[in-house]
């Protein structure tokens, strides 16, 4: 039984979505739990000659073997969740916690009213962390629309772990934007670190076994505040590299690695692995699946990483596809 962990270490949009549909289809976990702030972060899979923009399933989804749970630290749009329970196809497998909070349309019209400052995605879900904390928050249990898919999810995943299944949590976010160690105040309104991930869905910390943090070979951060290796739109454009937020469609700032960073959100989130996420955009390589058929920059750039922050890169992303993976798990361990 393994419990694990996968979290973003910079500002988001690190491939998160990628990483875990992939480890959901190669490790066959029991169950794969989403955790984080809620339906502000867009988790994008490529599957079945189709792209999800997922914000409330979990990207196990691709897996129909999978419980699919929806941690209780985690907020729900129950119109968002509907959607994609019927875009998905996962009646069946999806469990939301009776005690998430809900987001209802009067903290959408707050968001998207006061939130323009610090650039957040207007979805609601700052006011309704404050209606948590105000203890004026409806929970998933008053909802009628989410009657079906209610369970206790802390419960879930220690029956799952007493039976010897393996856990995959998905986190969203990134380091960057965490309410405690993120660029206050251009951050979103929680933790979003690995131990508030275990926190989110009942995990305690003696139970996790493997923290997979998530780095883009370029980081990439929507909306305001601090970038100290940002480059100007013109140099991103001439690298190839112009990207749009999947939640909210606004054109993504482009920087260059962040090692200083890496090495912060590793310590803080007790990384045990890396993920390098879109190398092949960054270096210009056609997917492969083979360390030694990356580009010698590429390989470079890898050993880099390991070596100044310390932490062994095992899984590279090098395509869209869910199989577009150097998976070096086995050669690392």
């Amino acid at each position: 039984m393994v419990t694990t962990i996968v979290a973003g270490g910079q500002w988001g949009d690190e491939g998160k979505g990628k990483i875990v549909s992939y480890l959901s289809l190669k490790d066959n976990p029991a169950v794969v739990v989403r955790a984080g702030v809620g339906p502000n972060a867009g988790h994008t899979v490529h599957f079945r000659g189709k792209k999800y923009g997922l914000r409330q399933i979990p990207c196990g989804f691709v897996n129909e073997k999978c419980r699919l749970l929806i941690g209780p630290g985690t907020l729900v749009d129950p119109a968002i969740l509907l959607r994609e329970v019927e875009e998905t196809g996962c009646w069946g497998r999806l469990g939301v916690d009776r005690n998430c909070a809900v987001i209802e349309p009067h903290h959408i019209e707050e968001d998207r009213t006061t939130g323009g400052k610090i650039g957040t995605t207007g979805t609601g879900c700052g006011p309704a962390n404050v209606a948590r904390v105000k203890r004026e928050a409806k929970l998933a249990s008053e909802i009628p629309e989410l009657q079906q898919f209610l369970t206790d999810v802390p419960l879930e995943l220690h029956q799952v772990a007493e039976n010897g299944g393996d856990i995959l949590v998905e986190g969203s976010q990134g380091f960057g934007l965490s309410l405690i160690h993120g660029t206050y105040p251009f951050v979103t309104s929680k933790d979003t670190t690995a131990s508030t991930l275990a926190a989110d869905v009942g995990l305690g910390p003696t139970e996790v076994d493997e923290v997979l943090l998530v780095f883009k070979a370029y980081p990439t951060r929507v909306g305001n505040g601090p970038f100290p290796t940002e480059l100007s739109p013109e140099e991103a454009e001439r690298m190839g590299i112009v990207e749009y937020g999947t939640v909210t469609g606004r054109k993504r700032r482009i920087g260059r690695f962040d090692f200083e960073m890496a090495r912060r959100a590793s310590m803080i989130n007790g990384a045990t692995q890396l993920a390098i996420t879109c190398i092949d955009r960054l270096f210009h390589c056609p997917p492969v699946r083979r360390f030694e058929d990356l580009p010698p920059e590429a390989q470079k750039f890898v050993r880099e990483v390991e070596e100044r922050v310390g932490v062994p890169v095992t899984l590279i992303s090098t395509g869209p596809d869910i199989w577009d993976v150097i998976d070096l798990r086995g050669e690392r361990s």
